[in-house]
């Protein structure tokens, strides 16, 4: 069994991130620690200027709330968290601070963008120093 699961839910694919969290339950033992993750990209500086500083509050306030509810439904004991940053290196980050021995991340299928660049599951799977299980 594993001690801390991460997962990293896209708020745009919340049947992705319910499966997801299934999948957590049945790898997880009593004493397993979940976490919840969604990374908000950076607002570039000059289009945070011209945006009130409450939008970007409310959008992250939004996104905690939907994770919550997401606990909530699936009646896990869980902690949900919300950053904003660059998704592959914020995932990394939060995955080792919290000592994940697993990440489940969801895949989609790529588009052509994907091949030039990378999808964010592709860079957790290459730097994560825990195991990854990726779902379609």
């Amino acid at each position: 069994m594993y001690k801390s699961i991460l997962l990293p839910i896209d708020l745009s694919e919340i049947e992705r991130g319910r499966a997801m969290i299934d999948v957590a339950q049945k790898l997880a033992g009593k004493d397993t620690r979940i976490r919840l993750l969604n990374v908000t990209a950076d607002v570039p500086a000059f289009v945070a200027a011209q945006v009130p500083g409450e939008v970007i509050k409310t959008a992250m306030s939004t996104a905690r709330q939907t994770l919550d509810g997401l606990v909530g439904a699936a009646g896990i004991k869980a902690d949900a968290e919300v950053r904003s940053g660059k998704p592959g290196p914020t995932i990394l980050t939060s995955a080792d601070e919290c000592g994940a021995d697993l990440i489940i991340i969801g895949s989609h299928k790529p588009g052509m963008q994907d091949y030039f660049l990378g999808s964010t599951a592709a860079r957790v799977v290459r730097h994560a120093q825990c195991s990854v299980l990726v779902m379609r």
